[in-house]
């Protein structure tokens, strides 16, 4: 049996241990928020802005009938003025056994009708995805058959191609890589693309953010490489990034930016992900993270790179929660910057 000394001496242990490893902690939280606030610093390069690559998520209303043909030319005209390229119309999700219900689609055909009539220039790819902790199992072949049958349906129905929007994906899910090939098999030369995690920022913070959040926050830059390898657009998510000030969150976008030009495949197109909305998880990053915040976090990264990007733009994140002053801070500080 311990003594009441050997207990006390054993709490007096686990607290010292405690200190130094809070202490460790929190050291290495200073230098990583020094160098991410580091890196938001200095003009950005003239150069540095928007070259027609950028994309746009849409919500679920086009395809499910509740926007019209006058809310889209309403878009169209706002479109015209912009950088954008490419939209991504929510179109799913998936029924947990990876079924695509044609009832969650019935304007579609409408829809890009209009489209065509409107933004010929502009391509329109079917946004589908589903949660895969406990609802869709990636894992099940037979599943990922019928994930491959609705993306399927998808290119049949007209739609340039698809993105794919699963979470969370862990870093080394080689059944993600699987449905990745699989779906290049079926839809040949049409576009596909996918939303991405963060990448890990620096060594060793992957394992510490899955522990803090349950799941992998950030992929390796080595998966990474292999989903570009599969794709034609990577959208790389940098928001709710948990940072709270804007100068930490410009850095953390500046970080992601320049990791993924180092890291994708050139003939691979690069989207960083620009938080156009306003419910973050996190209620301080409401503030912290802006798209002019991002937007100028990319022009560093790109001056870091010495010259422009071929295929490097800004995706914004969500069409019907964009407000006038999220626009407005796009064209300000990625298409035209003064």
């Amino acid at each position: 049996m311990l003594t009441r000394t050997a207990v006390r001496d054993g709490l007096r242990l686990l607290i010292r241990a405690t200190a130094v490893l809070l202490t460790f902690a929190g050291l290495l939280a200073g230098v990583v928020a020094a160098a991410l606030y580091l890196q938001f610093t200095g003009p950005p390069a003239g150069w540095a802005k928007a070259s027609g690559q950028d994309a746009l998520w849409l919500g679920h209303a086009w395809v499910d009938g509740r926007r019209t043909e006058r809310d889209l030319e309403a878009l169209a005209v706002r479109l015209r003025t912009t950088a954008v390229r490419d939209v991504y119309v929510h179109s799913g999700p998936f029924d947990p056994d990876g079924t695509l219900n044609p009832d969650k689609y019935p304007n579609a055909g409408n829809f890009l009708k209009w489209w065509r009539e409107r933004l010929p220039g502009i391509r329109v790819s079917a946004w589908l995805g589903q949660r895969v902790d406990d609802v869709l199992d990636l894992d099940d072949p037979a599943t990922r058959r019928r994930v491959l049958a609705g993306a399927g349906d998808m290119i049949e129905l007209g739609f340039d191609g698809v993105h794919y929007n699963f979470e969370p994906i862990g870093d080394g899910d080689t059944e993600f890589l699987d449905l990745l090939s699989g779906t290049r098999a079926l839809i040949g030369g049409k576009l596909l693309t996918t939303s991405t995690p963060q990448i890990e920022p620096y060594s060793g913070m992957r394992p510490l953010a899955r522990v803090a959040v349950g799941h992998d926050k950030y992929w390796s830059r080595g998966y990474l490489r292999e989903v570009a390898a599969r794709t034609d657009q990577v959208a790389i998510m940098t928001y709710d990034s948990y940072l709270p000030f804007a100068s930490l969150y410009g850095g953390h976008v500046f970080r992601q930016a320049t990791l993924a030009m180092e890291t994708v495949p050139a003939t691979t197109s690069i989207l960083i992900g620009a938080p156009a909305y306003h419910d973050h998880d996190a209620g301080w990053s409401d503030s912290a993270e802006s798209v002019a915040t991002a937007a100028r976090g990319a022009r560093l990264a790109l001056t870091r790179r010495g010259a422009p990007h071929p295929r490097f733009g800004l995706a914004l994140y969500v069409d019907f929660a964009a407000t006038e002053e999220d626009w407005g801070e796009y064209h300000r500080h990625w298409v035209r910057p003064g």
